[in-house]
């Protein structure tokens, strides 16, 4: 009988195919990159060169990163325009190769100006997505924290203070506001409602680079987030984080994983109120998936089913062994301790769901599925994450 792969064997065979089928080997010009499964690829790869000390694992994590520069940090070329979106001369956008944003990757071009909107073949175009920026921020920190290079965190703060001009702006009474979708140049929205999680998702990433960058000597060249960082602090107030999304819910909860680290390791530069943070995030989290669990989307056949939403909830529901740890380890780092402890045991009780998720898209028959191979790449890399989700978690 043969022995079942462990998870990270698991991870390594998900992560070599998704190499060889979007041209990061051999390394092909034409390559197939989308900005959202790149950035949970770059974590995956650092967590294998973690683990397993193989540096072709560190060398895919290096290779991704340039891939996704040169394409997604330029213009299409189906597009009139060229070279990089920053509108930087080539020399100087392969030194700020994000000082434009990056483009989503979608397989159309944007919609021009004055063309019609037309909200379901608006998926398919291209654009800038903020929170997608925010997880390649979040990747390119990630690479900084393994090598040691500072350059990678300064891409991510360029990054940050190009996505936060472009995407946020204050209503005539003067709320802090932001659009969902941006033109590939960053000059003009292409859908101007905001999304629920993205100045949470903001506040949480430009705190960790905030931080982050003081461990290195270079951080007084380094761009300064204070100001982006108070203006996604007053957009977050009195939003409501409730959501029954798997997607949206294991975000929430990926993001508690993420405030506890740096309660922990920046606590003195914290805010007040990050403790009445957390209780809420995960107030909200165990609610919708309390609603989730309830459902019948779990129970359906593969192609009823889309496996990245469903890992994007097992990876979160995952994290919280993590972040209960983390609160037993460190219980005077959080003022409210218990109550934080009583919320992560509740949602400790959805890792059976988590593991099922997770059973059911590790099953051949499923993965040959249209549902599975219409988002093959995305569906593929979030399931490594949530087997191996350490490196996408941890700051």
């Amino acid at each position: 009988m043969m022995k079942e792969p462990s998870a990270l064997e698991k991870v390594v065979d998900l992560m070599q195919e998704f190499a060889s089928i979007t041209g990061l080997i051999p390394h092909l010009k034409l390559s197939n990159r989308y900005l959202w499964t790149d950035a949970f690829a770059v974590c995956n790869y650092l967590e294998l060169y973690r683990q397993t000390r193989d540096e072709s694992f560190h060398d895919l994590a290096l290779k991704l990163v340039d891939q996704v520069h040169h394409i997604l940090g330029r213009y299409r070329e189906d597009d009139s325009r060229e070279g990089w979106i920053s509108g930087l001369s080539q020399e100087e956008g392969e030194l700020h190769p994000t000082k434009g944003g990056l483009r989503i990757g979608k397989k159309l071009n944007e919609r021009l100006p004055g063309e019609p909107f037309n909200e379901s073949l608006e998926w398919d175009r291209d654009g800038q997505y903020y929170h997608y920026l925010t997880k390649w921020m979040h990747a390119l920190l990630r690479v900084s924290e393994t090598t040691k290079d500072p350059v990678y965190i300064g891409w991510s703060l360029e990054l940050a203070q190009a996505a936060h001009a472009a995407f946020t702006y204050n209503t005539p009474g003067g709320f802090g506001r932001m659009y969902w979708k941006m033109s590939v140049d960053l000059k003009h929205p292409l859908v101007t409602s905001m999304g629920q999680h993205d100045p949470l998702d903001g506040y949480i990433t430009y705190l960790k680079l905030q931080n982050a960058c003081k461990r290195f000597k270079q951080s007084s060249d380094m761009p300064d987030l204070s100001v982006q960082i108070k203006d996604m602090s007053q957009i977050c107030r009195g939003m409501n984080w409730l959501t029954d999304d798997p997607l949206g819910i294991g975000g929430l909860l990926s993001d508690t994983v993420r405030i506890a680290q740096l309660k922990i390791k920046y606590g003195a530069s914290m805010e007040n109120g990050m403790d009445k943070l957390l209780v809420n995030m995960l107030e909200s989290a165990l609610l919708g998936l309390d609603h989730y669990s309830q459902g019948q989307t779990q129970k359906l056949p593969a192609p009823y089913r889309l496996a990245f939403r469903e890992m994007g909830l097992s990876i979160g529901i995952k994290g919280m062994e993590y972040f209960y740890d983390l609160l037993n380890l460190n219980e005077s780092q959080f003022k409210d301790h218990e109550i934080l402890r009583d919320l992560a045991e509740d949602l400790l009780n959805y890792v059976p769901l988590a593991e099922s998720l997770e059973n059911f898209w590790l099953k051949n028959e499923n993965r040959s599925s249209t549902s599975w191979n219409e988002h093959r790449e995305i569906n593929m890399v979030m399931l490594a994450t949530s087997l191996a989700p350490r490196g996408f978690l941890g700051i």
